[in-house]
């Protein structure tokens, strides 16, 4: 599976290209702040697998208004770099890569 193209950002890390794209509209599990917000991530040259992101923020667009903090290219790359030190593999084909930052984060009720 491929990022599209539209709403995709590049990213470079350790000299390697990867596109990046935070889901625009949330999930609906998203909107009321039940989920954590995800992006997804892949290598640019190469597409494999793709790595996905959990993060311990709700997503900017929820429904509820809940101040959400801002992704930042910075927190993307370091995401890559932990994910590539525990496995992931960019360029290989195969399942996404999960990576669980969610740790800390409290669902709205």
């Amino acid at each position: 599976m491929t990022l599209p193209r539209k709403g995709s950002r590049r990213i470079t890390v350790d000299g390697v290209t990867y596109r990046w794209q935070l889901r625009g509209r949330p999930t609906y599990s998203q909107g009321l702040c039940w989920s954590p917000c995800t992006y997804a991530v892949e290598c640019l040259e190469h597409p494999g697998a793709t790595l996905v992101v959990k993060t311990n923020q709700v997503h900017p667009a929820n429904f509820l208004g809940q101040q959400s903090v801002t992704i930042l290219p910075s927190d993307v790359a370091r995401s890559i770099r932990f994910a590539v030190e525990r496995g992931w593999h960019a360029e290989s084909p195969g399942s996404p890569f999960l990576l669980d930052l969610s740790e800390g984060f409290t669902p709205s009720g």
